[in-house]
């Protein structure tokens, strides 16, 4: 927001409360505003007031914090000497003028300011220089301030009473005799008066001034995101197309390589001492058969699909491509 809204703040008024003894505090006005001049209302604003001795860039010989929000018409009301702060309000020299104070805002309400201005103080703090000065003789007034910002219009009053009618004039000369006008519509009968000269008809009256046109309403927050929707139901399956007809018989495949002769020593609940190679046995206890070939490499376990071949119960087959 910082970067799209450069604020004014406009001083109305700085005053000092007026007490039996000078407070040390005095009061701060502004309107705050956009940069098109739309007043900011509700507004929650981060103030840093800094007051500068001798010069706009002179000494820095107090600081504070303030954290208000503007009211329904722009409005933040500080008393410049209670904010938060480090420094001792009391401590400045207010005879040793002249001071400046700088004025800086956080728009989020945070404390990331932006300086938006530096102006001097004129005489009304310096009512605090009046309680130590050693004299109770007023000095010479000092120079009339530079004009504030004007502030918002007030409602306008009730009407007042009506005043007292104001005594009737003299008549005036009869004027010459006008032209002839319209005749107009027949009015009912009266009683027969003296016909009086015809008066001039009223000049049309200024029309007023158009009223200045109201502000910009504020642009409402976008809404949230809606609930992404539920996944549809998953279509039936389509139907199972027909069979194809069955294509013709490939080639026989050339004969492979005789295998090797596997010598089957039969069940065993550990593997046989010395094997020689081909010899196969089935653990039992595992439940799988195993061929030596300098290790023994399982050929079969039950439980699981395969194929073999031999000639008798004790023999299978090994080829090179397996069992």
């Amino acid at each position: 927001m910082k970067k799209n809204i450069l604020l004014t703040f406009s001083a109305l008024a700085i005053t000092l409360s007026s007490f039996g003894q000078a407070p040390e505090a005095f009061k701060y006005q502004a309107v705050v505003r956009d940069a098109g001049g739309v007043i900011l209302t509700n507004q929650a604003v981060g103030y840093q007031l800094t007051i500068l001795q001798g010069s706009p860039s002179g000494t820095a010989v107090y600081s504070e914090n303030f954290s208000p929000t503007a009211n329904g018409y722009g409005l933040v009301n500080l008393e410049i000497g209670t904010g938060t702060t480090t420094d001792d309000f009391t401590l400045i020299d207010w005879a040793n003028g002249p001071f400046f104070m700088e004025t800086a805002a956080d728009v989020t309400g945070g404390t990331s300011y932006l300086v938006m201005g530096t102006s001097q103080l004129v005489s009304v703090p310096y009512a605090l220089y009046a309680k130590t000065s050693g004299s109770s003789t007023p000095g010479p007034q000092g120079p009339a301030g530079n004009d504030g910002v004007d502030g918002i219009d007030g409602a306008a009053g009730a009407q007042g009473p009506a005043g007292n009618d104001g005594a009737v004039g003299a008549d005036g000369a009869v004027g010459a005799t006008g032209s002839q006008g319209l005749a107009g519509n027949d009015g009912t009968n009266g009683t027969t008066g003296l016909t009086g000269a015809q008066g001039n008809q009223g000049l049309t009256g200024v029309t007023g001034p158009v009223g200045p046109q109201g502000p910009i309403g504020l642009t409402g927050a976008t809404g949230a995101q809606g609930p992404v929707g539920n996944d549809g139901a998953v279509g039936a399956d389509g139907a199972v197309g027909a069979t194809g007809p069955q294509g013709p018989a490939g080639a026989n495949g050339t004969n492979g390589t005789n295998g090797t002769s596997v010598t089957w020593l039969g069940s065993f609940a550990t593997a046989p001492v010395s094997p020689a190679i081909n010899d196969g046995y089935y653990n039992s206890t595992v439940g799988i058969s195993y061929i030596w070939n300098g290790a023994w490499n399982i050929i079969a376990q039950d439980g699981v699909s395969g194929l073999g071949s031999g000639s008798n119960a004790n023999t299978l087959i090994y080829t090179v491509d397996g069992f």
